[in-house]
Order: C-alpha cells, then structure tokens, then sequence
C-alpha cells in the first residue's frame, strides 16, 4: 500500500478505509488468518497517522485496489475449469472475512446500544446486506458452473 512521504501526516477516514479494504483482500487470498484480519482491523481504526497505517500492511504485497488480482482474468483465456478447491477456498475466505466484519458491526452496534440506553437501529444490515447478497450469488453460480462443467 503506497503512503505518503510524510509518515507524521494525519490520516483520513477514506485513508483508513483503503487500508481495511486491502487487509480484506489480503484475508481473500489467504495471507491473513481472520484472527490476524480482526486484530488489523482494530488498529486501523485507531490509527492517526499514514505511518501508523503503513505498519499494518509493511509485511504485506501492494494490492491494487483498482484493478484486484482474483477479479482480473487473462485476456483470450476463459476462467479455470480445474476443480482443484481453490476457487471454493477463496469462496470460503470471502466469507469468512464477511463473516468477521459483520461480527464486528453487530458488536460496536450492541455496545452503542447498551451504552446509549435506547435502541439504535440496527445498522449493521447495511454492512452485512448487501456483501452478504453478492456473495451468495456468486457462491451460486460458481457450484451452478461446477455442476455444468461435470457433464
């Protein structure tokens, strides 16, 4: 992850927001156990400076956040036909990091809610809703393209 020159600099939530996005790519390929996703994760959330945010992906590749290495195909070349249990890995890591992130709202949430002393709304739908749709579509239609490649 490219930081500014400047490692004192304050950071913004949009720069804390791109690290998070890169730890979650990072627990997709399998770099990151979830334990080690969910304690990154804490920190980038209490991070105040790029150079703090920079430590938390120092011994981690660059990731393009554009241009994803699993969501990139070669040109000319259809997807893998192989049924080796990779692709179902990365299935499997996409929801275990939906997982972590939606236990993680649903915990600030309580604790916003016991501390306030009223019920807030449940705001972590918004988190968990939409990534959990995509992901279930997506985990469909991979077991929907394994059963057609059987045949």
């Amino acid at each position: 992850m490219v930081m500014a020159a400047a490692p004192e600099m304050r950071a913004s939530d949009g720069d804390r927001d791109r690290v998070a996005a890169a730890l979650r790519e990072h627990v997709a390929e399998g770099r990151l156990t979830i334990d080690e996703f969910n304690e990154r994760l804490e920190q980038v959330y209490q991070s105040r400076t790029y150079g703090e945010l920079a430590t938390l992906t120092s011994d981690l590749p660059a990731i393009d956040l554009h241009r994803l290495p699993a969501a990139v195909a070669p040109a000319g070349r259809p997807g893998p036909a192989r049924r080796d249990g990779k692709a179902q890995g990365s299935v499997k890591s996409a929801w275990s990091a939906w997982a972590a992130a939606s236990a993680v709202s649903w915990m600030i949430w309580l604790l916003s809610t016991v501390a306030s002393g009223h019920l807030i709304p449940p705001w972590p739908m918004w988190v968990m809703g939409p990534w959990g749709v995509i992901l279930l579509i997506k985990t469909v239609s991979d077991r929907g393209g394994q059963s057609r490649r059987d045949t």
